[in-house]
């Protein structure tokens, strides 16, 4: 007589308790790394490049001179891909922004070198044409329907012409000291005698503490509306790592002259801008109308009105890149800004924006360009030909988007 017996098959293991410690610890981090993927993808890609181009380089990439060097050649490409991200969010797109760069410094040459107008005043001059400059090419693209493309793209060849008219082919510098400072300027020593710039430190110190509260109460908001958050031990990783890049940076910041006055200015724009698409009406409204424009205009976004300031926007921010880069070279040429809008554009889609738009951070931006920064610096350092640098540089573009589009079908899926 035969018996049947059922294999019983053994119970599944509570959740979390399943092999061992590590392979438990481990795979929380793949999952939280997962559904954070376009978050944390490029932060990882970033320190990636940074590890291999400190190798290959036998160190000379985090030199403080050359870190310094860094954050003083990228600031411009940076303060574009803040402004480039609002646009790209919003679903359009800006090719004017190199040619008004070119145009506001040569505007500004103009004004403290011919005219002698004190360079305060020309500074509030500048920021004032690239918001005219940005208000009328939103005006054409919100109001009156025209493809921003078209409209940017006729911007680019108007501002290279102003250009080119107001120098007659000419450079033309040099200009004032205050104005050189933008670009080129340290903060000021101050305390006591030390190996490092303490002031330097201290607004190391103070950005740490920042990120570190910011991190936490993002934490705990997300915790209150029932979203998902990174595990304890995930999270706890992140803040170290976070911090540690902190204190590094500002390390090697403080062993040389200190902080650019540039960095300051750009750190200003990144914490406010954060703050406004993370928290203000206005940046949620430039997601809405980026993700989804007819449910915006149900919801009562007034899409127009946003467009138009976001490209105003765009104009103040190309015045005041061009200020900087122009303050940097202690010149105005009428070759300033050739294919800067390529790399703000770059910066922008490296750092997370989504063709499609609706998709995108401050953050983001800044970490495009600082890959894009890297990228360039190392590629110097090691004596790259410049034909060589934008195969890389493109294939790295090419990259990044492709993996936007392959995450997003995978989250569809």
């Amino acid at each position: 007589m035969s018996t049947d017996v059922t294999a019983k098959s053994p119970a599944p293991a509570p959740p979390g308790k399943s092999g061992t410690a590590g392979g438990g610890l481990l795979q929380l981090m793949l999952d939280g790394l997962r559904r954070n993927m376009r978050q944390y993808g490029m932060l990882i890609a970033l320190g990636l490049i940074v590890a291999l181009f400190a190798v290959w380089t036998d160190g000379d990439l985090l030199l403080p001179r050359n870190v310094s060097n860094l954050v003083l050649q990228n600031s411009y490409v940076l303060i574009l891909a803040i402004g480039m991200m609002l646009v790209i969010i919003a679903g359009h797109i800006d090719l004017s922004v190199g040619s008004l760069t070119a145009f506001v410094g040569a505007f500004a040459a103009v004004l403290t070198v011919q005219h002698s107008v004190s360079w305060p005043v020309a500074v509030v001059l500048c920021l004032a044409i690239g918001a005219v400059a940005g208000s009328v090419q939103g005006f054409f693209i919100a109001y009156l329907g025209i493809p921003s493309f078209i409209v940017t793209l006729a911007g680019m060849l108007v501002f290279r012409g102003l250009t080119e008219i107001l120098l007659e082919g000419q450079t033309l510098g040099p200009f004032p000291d205050g104005l050189q400072k933008i670009g080129n300027g340290f903060l000021p020593e101050a305390g006591p005698e030390t190996n490092y710039h303490n002031i330097t430190l201290l607004l190391g110190l103070a950005l740490l503490v920042f990120v570190i509260l910011q991190e936490v109460r993002d934490r705990k908001r997300q915790q209150e509306f029932s979203l998902d958050v990174l595990p304890r031990n995930i999270f706890l990783l992140k803040l170290v790592s976070i911090g540690s890049a902190v204190l590094v940076v500002t390390l090697l910041l403080a062993s040389y002259k200190g902080a650019p006055i540039i960095l300051l200015i750009l750190g200003a724009l990144v914490v406010g801008y954060g703050y406004v698409m993370r928290n203000a009406v206005f940046g949620r409204h430039i997601y809405a109308i980026g993700g989804n424009l007819p449910a915006a205009k149900l919801s009562g976004v007034k899409d127009k009105k946003v467009t138009f300031l976001v490209f105003l926007n765009m104009g103040v921010l190309a015045a005041l890149a061009g200020l900087a880069i122009a303050a940097r070279l202690n010149a105005a040429s009428p070759k300033a800004g050739l294919n800067y809008e390529l790399e703000a554009i770059a910066s922008a889609f490296i750092g997370g924006a989504s063709m499609s738009g609706g998709v995108g951070t401050v953050l983001g931006a800044i970490i495009g360009g600082l890959v894009l920064g890297v990228l360039n610096n190392g590629m110097n350092l090691l004596s790259v030909g410049s034909d060589w640098q934008q195969v890389i540089k493109g294939l790295a573009l090419l990259a990044a988007v492709g993996f936007d589009v392959w995450n997003k079908r995978k989250s569809g899926s």
